[in-house]
C-alpha cells in the first residue's frame, strides 16, 4: 500500500503546489495591475503563468522523483527527461518575461508620445530585439539540453577546438542568410524602414506590415503580401513615403482640347479642394505644362498630410474635374477629327470637281512595245 501511495503523493503534491502557486501569483499580478493601471507590465506578466507552472512542476518532480521508487532501472532516463523539460520550460518562461517587459515599454511610450515616426521606429526595434533575444535564449537552451548527455560532454572539447573551421565553413555556406541577418539589424537600428511605413518597391505601393531578421512583408493596397529579403532595403533604392515629414504633394494630369477654359478650370479646382477634408491647405495650382498639335497637357497640383490622403485627394480631383468638364464644357475634352476641315480648297473641290485626264495624256500602257 505504501509503495502505491508514494508516487500518488509525490506527483499529486507537485501538481497541487504548482496550481496553488500559479493561482497566487496570478491573483497578485491582477491586484497590482488594478492598483497601477498606467503600467501595463503587470497585466502582461500574467501571460507567464503557464510557463511558470511548468517550470515549478518539472522542478519539483525532478527533485522528488526518486522518492517514488517506481523503477530503479529507469532513474537516469526519468531524471534526464525531467531535466530536459525543466530547461525548455525555463527558456519559455524567460522569453515570455522578456516579451512582457519589451511590450510594456513600447505600450507606455506609445500612449504618451505623439510622434508617430518615433513610435513606429520603437515598434520595429522592439520587435527585432525580441526576436534576437528569443533566438539567443533558444540557442542557449538547446546547447544546455545537449550537454546534459554524457556523450556530448566528451566531444565538447573537440567541438570547441574545431569551432573556428566550422564557423568559416558555415559563414561561406550561409552567406546570403548572414547578409540578411545583418541587414535586419541595420534596419532595426539604422532607422531605414519601419513597421507601418508606406513604401514603393519594384513598382508596388504598400505598407510595411512585418519586419524580421531575414525578411520583410509589404502589404499592398489590394491586400496582397509581398515577402522580400531585408537585404533588398539596404542594397537597392526604394521610396519611403513615411520617412521624415509624412506630408506629400500630388499631381493630376489632363489631356484636353486647346479651347479649354483654363481660368475657369483653375477656379473649379479651388472649389473642389475647399469642399474636401483631405486637402491640408498648404498649396494648390493648375497650369498648362505642355502642348501638342491636337491637345494641351494640364497639371493640377494638390497637397495632403500623408500618403493615404494624397491618393484619395488625387482621385477626387480627377473625377470631379472630368465630370465638370463633361457637364459644363464638353468642347474641352479631347476629340478625334473625322470630318474634313472647312477651307477654300474644300469649297472649290465641292463646286468644281477635277477633270479626268484623257487616255492620250496617260501615255502608252504597260503592254505597249
Amino acid at each position: 500500500m505504501e509503495s502505491a501511495l508514494r508516487p500518488v503523493v509525490v506527483v499529486g503534491g507537485a501538481v497541487l503546489v504548482t496550481l496553488v502557486v500559479g493561482w497566487a501569483v496570478d491573483r497578485f499580478l491582477r491586484a497590482v495591475d488594478s492598483r497601477h493601471p498606467e503600467t501595463p507590465l503587470w497585466g502582461l506578466l500574467r501571460r507567464c503563468r503557464l510557463p511558470l507552472q511548468v517550470v515549478l512542476c518539472s522542478g519539483l518532480l525532478r527533485g522528488a522523483y526518486r522518492a517514488t521508487r517506481l523503477a530503479h532501472t529507469h532513474d537516469a532516463a526519468v531524471g534526464q527527461a525531467l531535466t530536459l523539460v525543466l530547461i525548455a520550460a525555463t527558456a519559455w518562461l524567460v522569453v515570455r518575461m522578456a516579451a512582457a517587459v519589451i511590450d510594456s515599454g513600447y505600450a507606455r511610450y506609445a500612449s504618451t508620445s505623439r510622434d508617430i515616426p518615433k513610435i513606429r521606429r520603437l515598434r520595429t526595434q522592439s520587435t527585432l530585439i525580441q526576436r534576437v533575444f528569443t533566438a539567443i535564449v533558444g540557442v542557449i537552451a538547446a546547447a544546455s539540453m545537449l550537454f546534459t548527455f554524457p556523450e556530448m560532454r566528451t566531444v565538447g572539447a573537440s567541438m570547441l577546438a574545431s569551432a573556428g573551421i566550422i564557423g568559416v565553413v558555415a559563414g561561406v555556406a550561409a552567406q546570403a542568410t548572414l547578409s540578411n541577418l545583418f541587414a535586419g539589424l541595420q534596419i532595426a537600428f539604422g532607422d531605414v524602414v519601419r513597421i507601418g511605413d508606406t513604401v514603393v518597391v519594384d513598382g508596388e505601393w504598400g505598407t510595411v506590415e512585418e519586419i524580421t531578421l531575414t525578411y520583410l512583408i509589404v502589404r499592398t493596397w489590394d491586400e496582397r503580401r509581398i515577402t522580400m529579403p531585408v537585404s533588398y532595403f539596404t542594397s537597392r533604392p526604394f521610396e519611403n513615403w513615411s520617412r521624415g515629414d509624412p506630408r506629400m504633394t500630388g499631381t493630376v494630369f489632363f489631356h484636353l482640347d486647346h479651347a479649354t477654359p483654363v481660368d475657369l478650370m483653375r477656379k473649379r479646382l479651388l472649389e473642389i479642394l475647399e469642399q474636401t477634408g483631405e486637402w491640408d491647405r498648404r498649396a494648390w495650382g493648375l497650369v498648362v505644362i505642355d502642348t501638342t498639335p491636337t491637345t494641351i497637357q494640364v497639371r493640377a497640383l494638390v497637397t495632403a498630410k500623408d500618403s493615404d490622403d494624397i491618393f484619395n485627394l488625387r482621385c477626387i480631383v480627377r473625377e470631379q474635374l472630368i465630370d465638370w468638364l463633361r457637364a459644363e464644357h464638353p468642347y474641352a475634352l479631347p476629340r478625334v477629327a473625322t470630318a474634313p476641315a472647312p477651307g477654300r480648297w474644300h469649297e472649290n473641290l465641292e463646286r468644281e470637281p477635277a477633270p479626268m485626264p484623257d487616255a492620250k495624256d496617260l501615255g502608252p500602257g504597260p503592254g505597249a512595245r
